[in-house]
């Protein structure tokens, strides 16, 4: 992943990213670089535009469970003002409902 993402920071400025990129990238970092790895990620982005493989994996990930169950939504879920201008104010506990349970003189585990 992290030759990935230096080869996508360094083809911000660059549209012909090298290995030398890289590695300046990852070494200023204090990261090691594995040639293995490297040379298989230039490998399989050879010829392709990153919009493409962008695109692409965009795809794949629709695909992916999330885990959400279409729940309802966390309580104070209301998104701050741009540019924060508002700060978030935290929700106030409710207050304690009396229990309506008779305490019977012991516990679960007794």
């Amino acid at each position: 992943m992290r030759y990935v993402a230096a080869y996508l920071l360094a083809s911000l400025g660059n549209n012909n990213v090298t290995e030398d990129d890289i590695k300046k990238i990852l070494s200023s970092a204090g990261v090691d670089v594995d040639e293995a790895k490297l040379s298989s990620v230039f490998k399989e982005l050879d010829g392709k535009s990153l919009e493409d493989v962008l695109a692409a994996g965009h795809q794949k990930l629709a695909s992916v469970p999330s885990g959400g169950g279409g729940g309802a939504p966390a309580a104070g879920g209301a998104p701050a003002a741009a540019g924060g201008a508002a700060e978030a104010k935290a929700p106030e506990p409710e207050p304690e409902e009396e229990s309506e349970e008779e305490d019977m003189g012991f516990g679960l585990f007794d």
